[in-house]
């Protein structure tokens, strides 16, 4: 179309599709100031919040008024709000809370790299790298603090998904299970609970699986199934098990290094065995998906990718195993079953 017989609007719906940047600001600062938990109990007035928070009252009113503009809390009566059904999964009590990885997208390491958007498309390097002098997860695994927002982060997600993960798939089928670079364990605990019969084993690095141990919903009716393997899975995959599971680990990583974990987990996983991947999908072409939007993170933080069923494909023949199955989950996910060629 010609521009000069385009109508304003279009140009004005164009600029209005920044304001996401405004949204996603807006909402990781009401969640770091934990402004849900405060409204557990009920509608309160801004001046109560802000003397709470120790913030100015003002532009505490005039950022929850945005959000109350985008569906995100509820101005009751003048200057007074309450939690409303997006806002309550703000809050950290919440099974499934998004808090976390709000905290975590809030954060400068993934702003910044986010911000650099322009060097990884003229690169296309990670813009993190550029910014901090050292690749992704080194950075984290340096900087403890960053390290546990993010495997809190990770661990709201599955909560979310491990439900559904655990419903969609036969897993007691395989009697033994191995989460590599499972993270704190949530995802495993959700299977190993559903599966009664089910042995388990939790494989990250020392440090993260440290932190995993602590984590309550390791009950004592699981403590006896589950075993923690210390695991870099650039280097080796344990053996022992037959079904191994990887939750977006993959798409962390370019080909070569993919292939790489691919080839480990081949190693290890026995010829009546399963390899599982968690992932996202790419939606149909000019749609819009949370596996495009994911594929941008990916591209300017760690240098991975998102990859179609097609793609998936090749990797993994490249590495020893044959796609045998897709299965598609909430949010854009999917499980990828593949078995040993």
């Amino acid at each position: 179309m010609p521009i000069q017989t385009a109508s304003p609007i279009t140009a004005l719906n164009v600029l209005r599709m920044t304001e996401g940047l405004i949204v996603h600001q807006a909402l990781c600062a009401a969640a770091k100031l934990g402004i849900a938990d405060l409204l557990r109990d009920g509608a309160r007035c801004i001046a109560q919040l802000a003397a709470e928070l120790q913030v100015n009252e003002d532009a505490l009113y005039r950022t929850l008024r945005y959000l109350a503009g985008q569906a995100v809390f509820e101005e009751t009566t003048h200057r007074v709000f309450a939690n409303n059904e997006l806002s309550e999964w703000l809050r950290s009590d919440v099974p499934g809370s998004v808090r976390a990885m709000l905290i975590y997208r809030g954060t400068q390491y993934y702003c910044s790299s986010l911000g650099g958007l322009l060097y990884s498309i003229r690169t296309g390097a990670p813009a993190q790298q550029k910014a901090s002098g050292m690749e992704g997860f080194e950075y984290l695994r340096l900087h403890p603090e960053l390290g546990r927002i993010f495997d809190e982060a990770m661990t709201g997600n599955s909560m979310l998904l491990a439900p559904i993960i655990a419903d969609a798939y036969n897993f007691g089928r395989w009697e033994s299970l191995m989460d590599v670079g499972g993270g704190n364990g949530i995802l495993l605990a959700t299977i190993m609970k559903a599966y009664p019969a089910l042995q388990g084993v939790l494989a990250d690095q020392a440090q993260v699986l440290e932190r995993a141990r602590q984590r309550e919903f390791w009950s004592q009716d699981l403590a006896g199934r589950v075993r923690f393997d210390a695991t870099d899975f650039f280097q080796a995959v344990p053996a022992g098990c037959r079904a191994y599971l990887m939750k977006y680990i993959i798409h962390d990583w370019n080909d070569e290094q993919a292939r790489r974990i691919l080839l480990n987990c081949r190693s290890a996983i026995p010829d009546d065995g399963v390899l599982l991947l968690v992932e996202y999908g790419l939606g149909g072409k000019n749609a819009p998906s949370v596996g495009k939007a994911i594929d941008m993170v990916m591209l300017t933080i760690t240098g991975g990718r998102e990859r179609t069923v097609g793609e998936h494909r090749e990797l993994l023949a490249s590495a020893g195993f044959r796609l045998n199955q897709t299965i598609p989950l909430a949010g854009d996910n999917m499980i990828l079953e593949a078995q040993p060629v």
